[in-house]
């Protein structure tokens, strides 16, 4: 009898939920020493001579173009393709200035969790704005997006719940599933047929149920079919949980994310976002009912027990939305952006068609992506390499975040140098160029 125990059925780990102690060591029992020293080998061995282009040293401010510190000591220029700052609010003037007074006004820290001696007078804020931006009743602050999400599925979900989850769904997403320790069901990404038939298989059970999608998802790009999945969500009577972190600021009419992008109210959906990606700080947020954020507020582990974010966050993403309401100029040339970027860089292969900060570049047939991504470096642009284990390795790809602070010269620059690159691949691996 499985009881209470985190079930996954059909599920795979990849993406932003992939676990390398089971993809490299296989699950073998090992004693602490010899799986140190089997991961260091294994890792070695996936490396080679070639060093992969993760943790690089960045010596100047997040903007459309960075400083790099190279493994010789030495310093490069490159173009930031590999950034969530998607409307440059990271040195927005705007949002430096109110950082700076607030670290004048409040300092740099609370010293406590929120339920204590850590809810501010800008947290309070900053939750009635963020409910207004998302059209809910009340939020949640928590201090990062990653405790958001295991927060609201740990606080909210109990084991004789059933949870049915895009197989895309974030690492983090999953953490809170196996702390909640209920039943979790996935489907096949967006695919929203079989969505309807595990909801169908559990309609007469006396199981809670809940669906988990995203947005936007970081892997792809591509945002949730949102309005095809709110109604099987009514007519099945499941409670819908949204992680919108890469869809909050981006997309919508005024930014509000996914549920606004569709034109949709939120009503009785639960919707998750992050500080990390458009408001370039760290924290995260879920935004609700006010009856399930105040159950939240004392259900919530990750929330209770986490030291309130400082002062100076809070001042950053209060900024970064009066921003967003003045300057929304940014998110139409975040978008205008995109759109040019991915004219010139169809041809090379897209995983999917871009519609938010995100396009996905497909690597050719079995070309080597770590001596791609070492050619992307040393030409100047930073770009992130997402390969295997974190993607079968037919799906390996370049993912490249576009912000408003990029010129058209940034891109061509960008699509020229993967013309370079792919021009350099075998023939018989460069399937892709047309």
């Amino acid at each position: 009898m499985k009881n209470s125990a985190t079930i996954y059925e059909n599920t795979t780990e990849c993406g932003e939920n992939v676990n390398l102690m089971n993809i490299l060591l296989q699950g073998r029992k090992l004693s602490f020493s010899e799986r140190i020293h089997s991961f260091n080998d294994a890792v070695t061995k996936l490396n080679g001579k070639l060093r992969h282009t993760y943790f690089r040293v960045i010596e100047s401010k997040a903007e459309r173009e960075v400083t790099v510190k190279n493994d010789n000591g030495s310093v490069q220029k490159m173009l930031m393709f590999g950034s969530n700052n998607y409307l440059g609010l990271a040195n927005h003037p705007y949002v430096l200035k109110k950082v700076k007074s607030a670290i004048d006004e409040a300092g740099v820290g609370i010293g406590g969790p929120p339920i204590l001696n850590g809810y501010t007078k800008g947290m309070q804020e900053l939750e009635a704005r963020l409910s207004a931006l998302k059209g809910s009743e009340d939020t949640l602050i928590f201090s990062s997006g990653y405790n958001a999400n295991t927060g609201l599925v740990s606080g909210l979900c109990k084991p004789s719940d059933i949870i049915l989850a895009d197989e895309y769904s974030h690492a983090s997403f999953f953490d809170g599933v196996k702390m909640a320790r209920c039943k979790c069901l996935t489907f096949r990404h967006n695919d929203t047929r079989e969505l309807e038939q595990l909801l169908c298989k559990h309609s007469d059970s006396s199981e809670n149920k809940f669906v988990a999608v995203e947005g936007v998802y970081s892997m792809d790009g591509d945002l949730c079919p949102l309005d095809k999945i709110i109604p099987l969500c009514r007519k099945y009577n499941a409670v819908l949980l949204v992680d919108d972190a890469h869809a909050t600021s981006v997309i919508g009419g005024n930014g509000g994310g996914i549920h606004d992008h569709f034109d949709l109210p939120v009503g009785e959906d639960i919707v998750l976002g992050t500080f990390s990606k458009a408001f370039a700080v760290n924290g995260g947020f879920i935004s609700a009912s006010r009856p399930v954020i105040n159950y939240l507020r004392m259900m919530s582990r990750s929330y209770m027990f986490s030291a309130a974010l400082p002062p100076v966050t809070i001042a950053a993403v209060l900024a970064g939305l009066d921003v967003l309401e003045r300057e929304p100029y940014l998110r139409d040339k975040l978008h205008a952006n995109v759109a040019y970027a991915t004219g010139k860089l169809r041809k090379y292969g897209l995983i999917s068609e871009p519609q938010a900060g995100i396009i996905c570049l497909k690597v050719p047939g079995d070309a080597n992506i770590k001596i791609l991504a070492r050619q992307f470096h040393e030409a100047g642009i930073f770009l992130n390499a997402v390969e295997f284990p974190a993607v079968p390795f037919h799906k390996q790809r370049f993912r490249i975040s576009v912000m408003s602070s990029h010129t058209k010269k940034d891109i061509d620059t960008l699509a020229t140098v993967v013309e370079e690159i792919w021009s350099k691949i075998p023939v018989k691996s460069n399937f892709n160029i047309c």
